[in-house]
């Protein structure tokens, strides 16, 4: 097998720059593109972007890339690459996703069926077995997926299995749930550091504070989950758990973090105490049942992350222009702090009160979205 892959992490849009630098962060160089970040690496970068990566979707290896304008072409390019370098005899292989953008071929499933077809011959081939005879698929799996834009394929292999998002924390999500990788990358795009309070006032199940402690205490996301490539024959078991040994020597579990979640809704903060107990940090985060009007605080150089409901998420238009205005009023005493606000109302700032000072493009899995940006006034810490 090979040492050493082209690899792939996939993001929203919007995220890849924020990917791209917790790549480098460790210590990989990166090609940042749209919805995707490439780099090199062998197994130990594929174990450690899986567990590290807080923002990505999912990693996967490129197995190679070439024109297909017909389907003839799309046989012979997967013929053509090395996929004994990647499929064990007795490997399942199910080609389970393709997609077509801008491209002579779009008929997915055809393209599905076709690299299904071309896979078998390849291995039936290298592997000495008659063509006529099926191959035994018994072993771990290895989801292929090919993607045709603009008559290029690019195949890949999913070595992630669920998405990132999925860190296993949650025991239930509520209502319109922001995903916890998307969590992540705004508070990363934010200008809070472990040291500064945090606040999230609308915190529903408790993402953004979970995120946040997490981030501070340096615990890697995946940490306590599986990932489809620690089953493959030919990768080392030792060295993935040399790889999870070293992320737990590297969190910092008796940093003091002030993060509090509130509420209105008492069943949400319920719901978020379960959350941050499944996920260890019921004693690193302060969460209560309180109205938005009713946040007030002494602090200073803090930061308010807030994903409130809006537009398609659970309150009527009505609701939310009240909800807005009330946020402007009750975060504008907050001289020195910095609010980060997720919503898809292009009307926001009017019905907030102030224009951000920065707005970011991005998307709730289908659903465009805007970040505003207002960046608190910064005042020196008097030493003690």
């Amino acid at each position: 097998m090979k040492q050493e892959f082209n690899l792939v992490a996939t993001a929203a849009a919007g995220l890849e720059a924020v990917v791209g630098r917790e790549i480098r962060n460790l210590g990989r160089d990166c090609q940042v593109e749209n919805g995707r970040v490439r780099f090199k690496g062998g197994v130990r970068e594929i174990a450690e972007t899986n567990l590290w990566l807080r923002a990505a979707d999912r990693i996967k290896i490129i197995v190679g890339e070439f024109p297909a304008r017909t389907f003839e072409e799309l046989f012979q390019g997967i013929f053509a690459l090395d996929w004994e370098n990647y499929l064990p005899l007795g490997a399942k292989f199910p080609v389970s996703k393709a997609k077509c953008v801008k491209s002579k071929l779009h008929n997915e499933p055809s393209v599905q069926a076709i690299s299904k077809k071309a896979v078998v011959k390849k291995l039936q081939s290298y592997y000495h077995r008659p063509e006529g005879v099926p191959l035994q698929e018994t072993g771990a799996e290895f989801k292929i997926e090919v993607s045709i834009l603009k008559d290029k394929a690019t195949v890949m292999i999913d070595t992630t299995g669920p998405s990132l998002f999925k860190r296993g924390y949650r025991t239930d999500k509520g209502g319109a749930p922001i995903k916890e990788n998307m969590a992540a990358a705004i508070i990363l795009l934010s200008n809070w550091y472990p040291d500064k309070p945090f606040i999230d006032p609308t915190c529903g199940s408790g993402t953004f504070c979970i995120e946040a402690a997490m981030i501070g205490m340096n615990i890697a996301p995946g940490f306590n989950r599986d990932f489809a490539f620690e089953s493959w024959d030919w990768v080392d078991s030792d060295l993935i758990q040399e790889v999870r040994d070293e992320a737990e020597d590297k969190a910092d579990y008796d940093i003091e973090l002030d993060i509090l979640g509130s509420d209105i809704d008492g069943w949400m903060i319920e719901l978020a105490k379960k959350n941050a107990l499944e996920a260890g940090l019921q004693d690193v985060i302060k969460l209560k049942q309180m109205q938005l009007q009713d946040l007030k605080t002494d602090k200073v150089n803090g930061v308010i992350v807030s994903n409130p409901p809006y537009g398609e998420r659970l309150l009527d238009d009505k609701a939310v222009d009240i909800l807005y205005n009330e946020m402007g009023k009750t975060f504008a005493p907050l001289k020195t702090w910095s609010k980060f606000i997720l919503t898809n109302d292009e009307n926001f700032e009017k019905k907030y009160g102030a224009i951000a000072d920065k707005k970011r493009k991005l998307y709730n899995g289908t659903l465009r979205v805007d970040l505003y940006q207002y960046f608190g006034q910064r005042i020196k810490r008097t030493e003690s």
